[in-house]
């Protein structure tokens, strides 16, 4: 029997979302938690392909991105939602992700022509702590970031701030291994501003293939983004210019080293905008403060986007440099679970 909720969401879903996590709150939406889960959910996706990037029209180029496609994905499963990191295990298709509250996700994307076409195999699995219990307590869960390497994920939470290291194992199972130093004073996070973008640099870039964290909106005196590198030459912690309104929600490393990074504004009379930022290779050190580079996309709600959280970057077959982007429905009915797919033109 399908719920007066998931009939409410699926009329939703035909307009774009456009409440952040901030305004979740205020409107009563919420996820249900401390209900009892199966240890492994597998859950049917349906998933409505997007053709075009910007509504009502059919243009495909936006400054050096190029759109190929995107999905909107729904279920009757109620944790399906939430969707707030993911990486790639392989060429586009294979992906872990974690949700806000409390699991981590895995499936794989169909393609038809080398477009986006569908959602496969895909699963959620309870976190548990390190005894291996699990946990719905919100404050204990809220999972944001996730950085890949391997068979190796770390995950950065916020609310209770940390930085944990996860080896996946076979049969979607993890291993909690340790807790990581973060290097920023943890007197300087805010409540819900932590780390949203936990990214490996390549190995041999400047940075030596560290582990990179940025915090949403944890800002120092000057109004700037705390970050850090956690090991080699470039230890230590920096800074990234907060511009304008926007918040970091995510960001992963080019090929030669520049970090691309995820933001999101929102405010209720405008509702919610993305927009990519790259910060060149050299910035990326101890000590430089107020990072910055230039913006590759902006986009408003004329554009098909909602609370874009998660992002990816992938080589395709054919060598070019691919861009994923994923959205955190926030479990409200007026928002959607999309699956946004770009080629980066570098020049």
């Amino acid at each position: 029997m399908i719920s007066a909720a998931t009939t409410a969401r699926r009329h939703a879903s035909t307009l774009p979302g456009w409440i952040c996590g901030c305004a979740v709150a205020m409107l009563g939406v919420s996820a249900a938690l401390g209900a009892n889960h199966e240890p492994i959910q597998r859950i049917e996706i349906t998933a409505r392909p997007i053709a075009s990037f910007k509504l009502g029209s059919t243009e495909k180029n936006f400054g050096p991105l190029e759109f190929v496609g995107g999905l909107e994905m729904s279920s009757t499963a109620r944790d399906l939602g939430a969707l707030s990191a993911f990486r790639f295990r392989d060429s586009g298709q294979h992906f872990v992700g974690v949700a806000d509250t409390g699991f981590w996700f895995y499936g794989a994307i169909q393609r038809d022509a080398g477009k986006p076409s569908g959602v496969s195999d895909f699963r959620m699995v309870q976190m548990t702590d390190r005894a291996g219990n699990a946990t719905s307590k919100k404050w204990d869960i809220d999972a944001e970031g996730l950085g890949l390497r391997g068979n190796t994920a770390v995950v950065g939470y916020e609310r209770e701030h940390r930085v944990v290291q996860y080896a996946l194992q076979p049969d979607f199972q993890t291993k909690q291994l340790r807790e990581l130093d973060f290097l920023v004073p943890a007197h300087e996070l805010r409540n819900n501003r932590g780390f949203e973008t936990i990214a490996f640099s390549p190995e041999d870039g400047p940075t030596k293939g560290a582990l990179v964290i940025v915090s949403e909106k944890s800002l120092d005196k000057a109004g700037n983004i705390f970050a850090a590198v956690l090991s080699g030459p470039r230890k230590g912690i920096f800074t990234i210019k907060r511009s304008d309104t926007f918040d970091i929600t995510d960001g992963a490393f080019l090929p030669n080293g520049d970090l691309l990074l995820l933001e999101r504004a929102f405010s209720m009379a405008t509702g919610v905008g993305l927009r990519l930022r790259r910060i060149p290779a050299e910035l990326i050190n101890k000590g430089v403060a107020a990072a910055d580079g230039p913006i590759l996309i902006q986009a408003d709600m004329s554009y098909q986007i909602d609370n874009m959280e998660g992002m990816d970057i992938w080589r395709r077959e054919d060598g070019a440099i691919m861009v994923s982007l994923m959205s955190d429905d926030n479990h409200s009915m007026l928002q959607r679970n999309l699956y946004l797919e770009f080629v980066l033109h570098e020049d």
